[in-house]
């Protein structure tokens, strides 16, 4: 089953840095994660950007249990 890695917001509205969904496709996985982690998590998806193996997703890419898929929320900062 892939993986998921959640960083920032993301991780602090899953309660979680890292987790396991069973899912055959990107917009499943994401279905499946905006279930398990609940209405903050759903709110702050559209602003992440989200990676497979460390690269942006071609449309309709299919996950083997062997990926990772990253949620990245938006930072901000700097001096």
């Amino acid at each position: 089953m892939p993986v998921v890695r959640l960083f920032a917001q993301a991780r602090v509205a899953a309660g979680t840095s890292r987790d396991v969904i069973e899912a055959d496709s990107v917009s499943a996985f994401l279905d499946q994660a905006v279930v398990r982690y609940g209405s903050d998590f759903a709110a702050l998806l559209p602003h992440c950007r989200i990676w497979v193996n460390g690269a942006d997703p071609e449309a309709g890419q299919v996950l083997t249990e062997t990926d990772e898929v990253a949620v990245l929320p938006p930072v901000s900062g700097g001096s």
